[in-house]
């Protein structure tokens, strides 16, 4: 193993800090994930590579999403890490407000970081950025699905146009051609620019790599999680993962986007599904909470439970008596979550960033020790669980996964 500080990285949310650990684990690193301001002890930490903050900043105002980075960064540098890598999500969700601008400013400003490379592609994801511009599975993201986002839609596709307004500093571009020129030529344009943010395309793997080369001593980096490819690679020993003892299973989806709805529709043709009520969750919580748990834990033991928010384009309902619903089911689903581990779910599958967050938070989860990668940006995860019960967790990206994910997912637990 390198004789090099551990890398400390910041994630805006929970499956985004899984995400970004299954690369750098790929990638070599011992990595471990803390949930928010947990600290996972010493003895944990040095025997890490990287360390992982989720935060679940992404949409929380810009105020509270700044804070609570800072108190990351801070707790970083005090458990010695030396280089800081924010990670956001590869369609780069936000708005003319942030968060992604302030929080790269504030953790720029204390670092002291002249230039922060952003870089949100991952080519595994279909996420690519060329000529300034990303894409999404080949579409401009301003005409894919991220558009209709219910919380940040994204309505343009150049990188450097969603940041400015974001931030008082220069945004600069670096195109493909430089990339392809190699770490040397990429180096001295970025040495070159005097923009503090710079926009570097990478439509593949081995553009990443070139480009994690060139940054490898910068103090501070940022992107989704396919920048971690590229960065060196410490060879640490990552095979120590094992998975929680065989136990009952499920999954619990708090997500509309598209991809999640085709694996609901894939995986309830042959195991059971209840759909959320948005009406009750807003209107008598505690009724839905009790109807969904009993179902639950009713189903036969072998088979796979599938709870969820969104089925279908009838589903999505906004609002309730001008309240709003998915606050309201991610609050159901957490306490659902609570309720199927303490009946003998060890192995749980959660899918949207901000049902995830309220999931670990529910199941008192203080840390997750990233394990086997089931598709790319989705691994599972050991942890402790507020009963001392070691479980198996899956974080999902709402727009990541093969259809049959729900499925197929549990074969890695093998």
């Amino acid at each position: 193993m390198c004789d090099v500080p551990m890398l400390g990285a910041i994630a805006d949310d929970f499956t985004g800090a899984t995400d970004l650990a299954i690369m750098l684990r790929r990638n070599g690193h011992r990595v471990a994930v803390a949930i928010e301001d947990h600290d996972p002890g010493e003895r944990v930490r040095a025997g890490l590579d990287a360390l992982v903050i989720a935060l679940k900043s992404r949409t929380a105002p810009v105020e509270e999403a700044v804070a609570a980075t800072r108190a990351a960064h801070q707790r970083l540098l005090d458990w010695g890490a030396r280089r800081v890598y924010v990670k956001y999500c590869s369609t780069f969700d936000s708005t003319d407000e942030g968060n992604i601008g302030p929080v790269l400013d504030a953790v720029a400003d204390r670092a002291g970081a002249e230039r922060v490379v952003v870089v949100p592609s991952l080519p595994a994801n279909g996420r690519t950025v060329r000529e300034g511009l990303l894409h999404v599975n080949g579409q401009l993201l301003e005409h894919s699905p991220m558009r209709h986002h219910p919380l940040t839609p994204m309505t343009r596709s150049r990188v450097a146009d969603l940041l400015r307004p974001q931030t008082r500093h220069e945004v600069a571009e670096v195109h493909l051609d430089v990339v392809r020129s190699g770490r040397d030529a990429l180096r001295a344009a970025l040495e070159g620019t005097t923009a503090r943010y710079v926009v570097v395309d990478a439509v593949d793997d081995a553009d990443l790599a070139v480009i994690g080369s060139a940054v490898a001593e910068d103090v501070v980096v940022s992107g989704g999680s396919g920048l971690a490819l590229g960065l060196p690679d410490p060879n640490g020993d990552v095979s120590g993962w094992t998975a929680p003892a065989s136990a009952r299973r499920a999954v619990l989806c708090g997500s509309a986007s598209t991809a999640t709805r085709r694996q609901i529709a894939d995986a309830t043709r042959t195991q059971p599904g209840l759909r959320v009520d948005p009406v009750a969750a807003v209107r008598t919580p505690d009724l839905e909470f009790s109807r969904i748990s009993a179902w639950a834990v009713q189903q036969p033991e072998d088979s796979v439970p599938i709870i969820y928010s969104t089925g279908e384009d009838a589903d999505l309902v906004p609002e309730v008596d001008g309240r709003p619903v998915a606050p309201a089911v991610e609050t159901v689903l957490a306490r659902v979550a609570r309720t199927l581990v303490r009946s003998g779910v060890r192995h749980l599958l959660v899918a949207g960033g901000e049902t995830s967050g309220a999931v670990v938070r529910s199941l008192g989860v203080g840390v997750l020790r990233a394990g086997p990668e089931i598709a790319p940006g989705i691994c599972w995860a050991a942890a402790t669980a507020f009963n001392n019960r070691e479980i198996a967790l899956a974080l999902k990206s709402g727009n990541f996964g093969p259809d049959d994910l729900f499925t197929s997912a549990w074969d890695r637990l093998a």
